[in-house]
């Protein structure tokens, strides 16, 4: 009995110590800054960056928690939706990504990517600040995939500029139609397709809840998508589907070398958080996955955090 008790005793002890040693110091988990200068025309692609963004490539597991599920997700070259769109993909989904025809190359890897667990990835190419792109693309997805029934709304626009009097209207518009009228043009398209048990997630930021200075557009608009969420969820809730949002904090991706900060940020970017560094998407890609299963079931109208430390959701 003593012996028993003993060889149990080591056995947990051995389990304690492996917990121990898996554990990953999040401050230096990913790199930190001083980061180089390195400016990219609008929209910037991944493969460009130094260093180049972890979008889970490597070490995303799935587990098989989206089996059989149908995604649209704008935004799915780099960055946070092409973390959506690994994970998707190897928690065993089907995915359609949509990007700008200058974005082929890094969506090219995440299309290889998808393949690569099993699963069917297809692109649609093309301009969200068209209404009549993006009512395209929703009909493309539904056709290639038979169905959607996860829809990502996560593209982007985000220029720093220093003082509204320099914020041109084109800058403006293209600001406003990129971040709010494409989610609405893209789920108004989406909705006749979406059963109860589907869900839209949007990709806010944390500028809604404390906005830079030199964002003043984009934190506008990062606003709107916060009420777009939490309407859309009374709106859709007695439907059976659910509505959620994330919150990001600096995270290291194109939009933000490509002139969504200034290239004196760009050296620091990150470093004000409490873990002294920006994010990497793949630090995301779960988020966006449970609040896609089933197990997530109660949370609709919600704002998930991930910001280091910073922000308010």
């Amino acid at each position: 009995m003593g012996s028993m008790f003993k060889a149990r005793r080591k056995s947990s002890m051995e389990m304690t110590e492996k917990k121990i040693q898996s554990l990953e110091d999040p401050r230096t988990k990913y790199p930190q800054p001083p980061f180089v200068k390195q400016p990219q025309a609008v929209p910037g692609l991944a493969s460009k960056m130094d260093p180049v963004p972890d979008h889970g490539e490597k070490t995303y597991k799935g587990t098989g928690r989206l089996t059989g599920r149908r995604a649209l997700i704008t935004g799915g070259d780099s960055g946070i939706g092409r973390a959506a769109a690994i994970a998707y993909a190897r928690e065993g989904a089907d995915v359609v990504i949509g990007y700008l025809p200058q974005e082929q190359s890094d969506a090219d890897e995440v299309l290889a990517l998808i393949e690569e667990a099993g699963r069917n990835g297809f692109g649609i190419s093309g301009d969200i600040t068209s209404e009549s792109f993006c009512v395209e693309l929703v009909a493309g997805a539904v056709k290639k995939l038979g169905g959607i029934d996860i829809l990502v709304n996560n593209a982007g626009h985000q220029q720093a500029v220093d003082s509204l009097a320099d914020i041109s209207s084109e800058g403006f518009d293209m600001t406003i139609k990129t971040n709010i009228y494409a989610p609405f043009w893209i789920t108004k398209a989406a909705l006749p397709h979406l059963e109860p048990g589907s869900v839209i997630i949007s990709t806010s930021s944390v500028q809604p809840y404390d906005p830079s200075e030199n964002l003043f557009d984009y934190a506008q608009t990062k606003a709107a998508n916060v009420a777009f969420v939490k309407s859309l969820a009374k709106q859709l809730g007695p439907k059976g589907i659910r509505v959620n949002g994330v919150a990001p904090g600096p995270v290291w991706t194109p939009l933000q070398t490509s002139g969504g900060q200034p290239q004196n940020a760009i050296e620091e970017f990150g470093k004000a958080t409490p873990l002294g560094r920006p994010g990497q998407p793949a630090e995301l890609a779960s988020i966006y996955v449970q609040l896609a299963d089933n197990s997530g079931s109660y949370a609709t109208g919600q704002i998930y955090g991930a910001a280091g430390g910073s922000g308010h959701p």
